[in-house]
């Protein structure tokens, strides 16, 4: 699966928790000046977000996922870290990644890539988080997959903000998408039809991707799912 996610993302993608245990704070985001917006997919799939990484750096991302369901059809709390070590690519803007997502038992194969000029963390977000999603839904993986990709391709608001990143503020963007709000389907999806998935990204920050979080709530704010990905900083 991770083959067809990231072969979509590079070609057709979008045209890829509050925490039980305390972890470092990602960057800190705020509002900022309205400017004229690129696409969700231009930010998210199409630039080269590695190129203002160099050769040798780790990247490295606090991954959280935590559910109030009921019996658990999510499995514990999960805190963990994926971490990329880049190498040189063919191109300048090009990078050979080795990946670790996750850590003992909680191991997910991933990768390793080549010459890849986007950071393919955002795809493994979504792919982890689909495989989880379509298993608790009793749901095809390939229509919730579609469903994402139309959303953030259609629906998608992307609005300018400023990130906190080595103690000054830079400037970023905010995407956010509800992808099956309304859908023909949403009333099989135990009251996670209002998924809200945001992104944020920064072109000062190493890989540009901020934090990505998917988050639903019932309708008395209960938490049916929160899965967040963040940039550590302090980490590299």
């Amino acid at each position: 699966m991770t083959a067809a996610i990231l072969a979509l993302a590079a070609a057709t993608a979008l045209t890829g928790a509050p925490a039980f245990a305390q972890q470092d704070a990602p960057p800190a985001v705020t509002a900022a000046k309205a400017d004229a917006a690129p696409s969700a997919a231009d930010l998210l799939f199409e630039r080269p977000q590695l190129r203002n990484t160099a050769p040798g750096a780790t990247l490295t991302y606090d991954y959280l996922r935590r559910s109030g369901i009921s019996k658990g059809p999510f499995g514990p709390p999960l805190n963990d870290a994926i971490t990329l070590k880049l190498e040189p690519g063919k191109n300048p803007d090009e990078r050979n990644i080795d990946v670790q997502m996750f850590s003992g038992q909680n191991r997910f194969p991933a990768g390793p890539f080549e010459d890849m000029p986007g950071n393919p963390v955002m795809t493994l977000f979504l792919e982890h988080h689909l495989v989880n999603l379509a298993r608790v839904l009793e749901a095809n993986p390939r229509y919730l997959k579609n469903a994402i990709r139309k959303g953030l391709r259609d629906r998608a608001t992307v609005t300018p903000t400023k990130v906190t990143y080595n103690g000054r503020e830079v400037d970023g963007w905010r995407v956010e998408a509800k992808p099956f709000e309304g859908d023909k389907l949403a009333d099989r999806m135990r009251g996670m039809s209002n998924m809200t998935y945001t992104f944020i990204t920064s072109s000062s920050v190493p890989g540009e991707l901020v934090s990505i979080e998917a988050q639903s709530k019932n309708a008395e704010g209960g938490e049916l799912l929160e899965e967040r990905l963040s940039y550590d900083q302090k980490a590299g």
